[in-house]
């Protein structure tokens, strides 16, 4: 995980809809950047619809969300359209940024040991500073603590 005061790696993705967005794009606003394993998981659906009903707070608190997963750009519009999520989901599947951002890691599941993508958060200031990095990410309790960090 990358550390609180360190400048944020800059990066290029596609969103849900094939645009494509920069970190920098978003200088002046601070920026929740989560990275989460799969688009339609349990775990994963929670936490996006938790963003989503939550959002207006957050633009109010002028914030950006931006989710991170290695699915393609169809699987984000598939997510997108089936739970109406309003924020930007970017497609990663070569894992550039996922990996820049030190979140694919080993995973233990029921004994199984593969690579994946860590539920991580990360809160970055209006200049590109890190100023809260989590990796223990409850999903259903993510978007709520990360409206408390704003405040």
């Amino acid at each position: 995980m990358l550390e609180v005061g360190k400048k944020a790696p800059d990066f290029e993705l596609p969103d849900q809809n094939g645009e494509i967005h920069k970190l920098s794009d978003y200088a002046g606003k601070k920026v929740i950047l989560y990275f989460y394993p799969k688009d339609n998981t349990a775990g994963c659906t929670k936490q996006a619809c938790g963003f989503s009903e939550r959002y207006p707070q957050f633009t109010e608190k002028g914030a950006v969300i931006l989710g991170v997963s290695k699915d393609s750009v169809a699987s984000h519009k598939r997510f997108e359209e089936k739970y109406g999520l309003a924020f930007t989901l970017l497609a990663d599947p070569e894992r550039k940024v996922i990996e820049a951002y030190d979140v694919w890691k080993e995973k233990k599941n029921y004994g199984k040991v593969s690579m994946g993508v860590v539920r991580t958060t990360y809160l970055i200031d209006e200049q590109g500073i890190i100023i809260k990095a989590n990796d223990k990410v409850k999903a259903a309790d993510d978007p709520e603590n990360m409206l408390k960090e704003l405040a």
